[in-house]
């Protein structure tokens, strides 16, 4: 989808023959290089390392011309695969290896940067897609203090941290408490580097002017919004307000996940209209719901906005700006 060049897997590395909890569903894992297929993966061990070695190479290739580079590692997704290079140096099992190559992995790409003398004028951002696969335990992270993780709108499943680094554009040491998401990306490099947006609707806004720390700079966006699984909404975000709508979602429900790479079930639970404030409460333990009801309103009337929009399966709506994703044709 409109990149150069292409070296990786073409989706989620859990989706192979050798998956520990469905060995029969998924077909071969290919690795990819541009559009040829270079090798059926049975191992993923050096599947970091590569894609590292790749990512150094793409940058010396290109130091005297403007690039972007997006790097989204497999791992930490299970199934965790970690180099012999780093296998048992942590004090977390392999979840803590499979970090450690990580971090090395961002050294080497830093260190190309530096190496080529463009780290100056490049902007790097280090996120994730979101939080921890609670039900694999030992093989998952921790969202604490946040509530739940992966497969769900609770601050633990979409939360995460977002590191940035821009010498000279972005203060160093700012740290930054505005809610923001990747969908703003796009827009706010189209800005910097005067491109054209896409003709058709997307829904980033270009949010430089909090990401630089702007004098009175404020998020451009009325609010943010949670879908899930078929097009079912789940809450919606404006300023440091949270509403969620009644619906199920999975949780460990307190107990611990599961051992070696094997989950543990999820149960499912269910809210009804709660209302959090971010700001004091990250954790979202109290519900003001009732204590705050035009908040409530309000946040029920952008809700509104969105599912004439996009839809809500949840509410039998159907959305009259709803779109087909992008595709490429063969």
């Amino acid at each position: 989808h409109g990149f150069d060049e292409f070296f990786g897997i073409p989706y989620s590395n859990d989706m192979w023959p050798k998956h520990p909890t469905n060995p029969t569903g998924y077909p071969p894992l290919s690795l990819f290089e541009n559009e040829e297929v270079i090798e059926t993966l049975e191992d993923q061990t050096d599947l970091t390392t590569r894609i590292t070695e790749k990512a150094v190479d793409f940058i010396h290739r290109n130091q005297n011309n403007p690039f972007f580079l997006y790097v989204p590692h497999p791992q930490p997704h299970v199934p965790l695969f970690v180099s012999d290079k780093f296998k048992r140096k942590s004090e977390r099992g392999l979840y803590g290896d499979v970090i450690m190559e990580l971090d090395w992995s961002v050294g080497q790409i830093m260190k190309a940067l530096e190496d080529t003398g463009v780290s100056e004028d490049t902007w790097i951002i280090y996120t994730s897609d979101n939080g921890p696969w609670l039900s694999y335990g030992d093989h998952s992270g921790s969202a604490l203090p946040l509530r739940e993780g992966k497969g769900t709108a609770w601050e633990g499943g979409v939360r995460e941290p977002c590191v940035m680094r821009f010498p000279g554009r972005i203060p160093a040491g700012y740290e930054c408490d505005t809610a923001m998401m990747t969908i703003d990306i796009l827009p706010t490099v189209a800005n910097l580097i005067d491109a054209d947006l896409p003709c058709h609707p997307i829904d980033g806004l270009d949010v430089w002017s909090v990401i630089t720390d702007q004098p009175n700079a404020s998020n451009p966006h009325t609010a943010y919004y949670f879908y899930y699984k078929t097009n079912e909404l789940h809450a919606v975000l404006s300023g440091k307000w949270k509403l969620y709508f009644p619906h199920s979602y999975r949780t460990m429900n307190g107990r611990p996940g599961g051992t070696g790479g094997i989950p543990n079930p999820y149960q499912q639970a269910r809210t009804g209209t709660e209302l959090y404030h971010l700001g004091n409460d990250i954790s979202e333990t109290t519900d003001l719901a009732d204590q705050y009801p035009k908040i409530v309103e309000r946040l029920q009337g952008l809700a509104e906005l969105a599912r004439e929009d996009l839809g809500d399966r949840l509410t039998d709506r159907n959305g009259s700006g709803v779109r087909e994703p992008g595709r490429i044709s063969r």
